[in-house]
């Protein structure tokens, strides 16, 4: 009996070491660049992975996906191995990866939904070697402060680039940003004339910088959205509000603009005027502007004509302040009963055009296909934009003549939101379902979240390090008695 037990333990002993191993060697096998890449068919991915740091190593060894897409072993591997592949797989089989939205996916918002902190310690333990910078040891040094508190930083918050290469990418203080000043065959010395009413094109002097500003006539409207409006929230409630008549800027101030005033007023740029370069604006010295920014701002994304981002409300208000002076007009924020009376241009309906924000965001597995035709007209959102910002030529305007008080980017407004510190924004953005993107909706700044990964100490005050999708637009008061100086444009010959 006893040595019948021995040869079935030895035989279960044999079978168990077999079924280990073979286990062991599955994990291996599924593990490897080319088993992953029979359902991740992504030679965008591919193609910026072998571009990147951690393909073309000192030592020659590839980093594979796993290493990185994994945790370590040990540390949930199997676990997160497993809920992957049933993930990926089911993509496969019922998605179209031509249709993937790759650019997105390399987001940081995307990205830090699949790479683990634990499997960059895992072969980085030395965070502090002696070749480190002073910065990047600062850096280092917020991250482990930040950690022990239990904060969720991620080592990609700084180094996105690491796994995957992204052109223009750029980790540290962006010392030139907005420094180089293209061509300018026209350079204004005066602000333009605004004598009544109407519609008027803006001049920055010592740029050839214009923007076009829309009169709008006051009025009283119903402010918010009532209870059975879909997808609504809670602090919405309505009320009847009156607006004085005033102008607000046709498009959410671009980096066209915003650069003037980074190049006028950052202590980089301010520059008396040599042989006709630069035009000296009277006063810019009184208006103390942006630092230089960390990182990229426009996060590649593209400047000209795209709405300026990643700026702080100081920064916005800020902007305000320099523009009203190099003007001489009162620009500034809007306060949150203009945006939505400019948004809604007389309508009061979810939107400015017609649509149920039901049928434009269908939910659930069983929602079915939404029905985007008529909203993509009109908004940048998220079922219409590769994550990320778009000119104004993107969408129609409203029945008044502006472009993207829904979608693009949130806009920056001058009221505090309800019984918070924060202020409100406007509009929703690119990455705003439907819901987030009617004329009703509302959310407010969140600052110490938005500067969580900023690595400085102190942290700036003019750049959110975590927000890109929030901008403003300039508003002025309507004066009847106000008078302003003549335009005059000079030439840069």
């Amino acid at each position: 009996m006893k040595k019948r037990i021995r040869i079935w333990f030895f035989i279960g002993l044999v079978a168990g070491v077999l079924v280990f191993a073979g286990l062991g060697k599955a994990v291996e096998a599924t593990s490897t660049n080319d088993f992953c890449a029979i359902c991740h068919v992504h030679p965008q991915a591919t193609a910026s992975w072998k571009q990147g740091v951690h393909y073309a190593t000192e030592s020659g060894y590839h980093t594979g996906c796993a290493e990185c897409h994994l945790p370590p072993k040990g540390e949930g591997y199997i676990i997160e191995k497993a809920k992957t592949g049933m993930r990926d797989l089911w993509s496969h089989w019922t998605k179209d990866s031509t249709e993937f939205n790759w650019e997105a996916a390399s987001t940081l918002e995307r990205a830090a939904e699949h790479v683990y902190n634990s499997s960059c310690i895992r072969c980085h333990e030395n965070l502090f070697p002696a070749t480190l910078t002073r910065e990047g040891s600062e850096a280092h040094l917020y991250y482990k402060q930040m950690t022990d508190k239990g904060e969720a930083l991620q080592c990609i918050s700084c180094h996105l680039n690491s796994g995957h290469y992204i052109e223009g990418y750029l980790h540290g203080t962006n010392t030139g940003f907005g420094m180089a000043q293209g061509g300018q065959d026209t350079l204004y010395t005066s602000p333009a004339a605004v004598t009544a009413f109407d519609d008027f094109v803006e001049q920055i002097p010592g740029s050839g910088v214009t923007f076009r500003m829309v009169a709008i006539s006051g009025g009283t409207f119903t402010m918010g959205s009532p209870d059975d409006e879909p997808l609504r929230d809670a602090d919405e409630a309505t009320r009847e509000v009156a607006v004085d008549s005033f102008f607000i800027a046709e498009v959410e101030v671009t980096w066209d603009e915003y650069m003037e005033f980074y190049r006028q007023t950052a202590s980089e740029g301010r520059t008396t005027d040599t042989e006709g370069s630069r035009l000296k604006t009277a006063d810019v010295d009184a208006v103390s502007g942006a630092t230089p920014p960390y990182g990229k701002p426009d996060q590649n994304w593209g400047m000209g004509r795209r709405p300026a981002i990643s700026m702080s409300y100081h920064a916005a208000e800020t902007y305000c302040r320099w523009l009203s002076q190099v003007t001489g007009k009162g620009y500034r924020l809007p306060t949150e009963a203009e945006w939505e009376y400019a948004c809604r241009a007389g309508t009061v309906t979810p939107y400015f055009f017609e649509g149920d924000p039901g049928k434009f965001e269908k939910r659930g597995i069983f929602g079915g296909k939404p029905d985007t035709a008529v909203i993509s007209r009109y908004v940048v959102y998220q079922g219409n934009s590769p994550s990320k910002t778009q000119e104004p030529s993107f969408v129609k305007a409203n029945p008044w003549g502006l472009k993207n008080m829904s979608g693009n980017v949130a806009e920056f407004c001058s009221d505090i939101y309800d019984g918070t510190d924060e202020h409100v924004i406007r509009g929703g953005s690119y990455r705003d379902g439907a819901g987030g993107v009617r004329s009703a909706a509302r959310d407010y700044t969140r600052t110490a979240e938005w500067l969580k990964t900023d690595p400085q100490m102190p942290k700036s005050i003019w750049w959110y390090s975590d927000c890109f999708f929030v901008g403003f637009r300039v508003v002025m008061d309507w004066n009847q008695s106000a008078t302003f100086a003549k335009t005059s444009v000079a030439g840069s010959s």
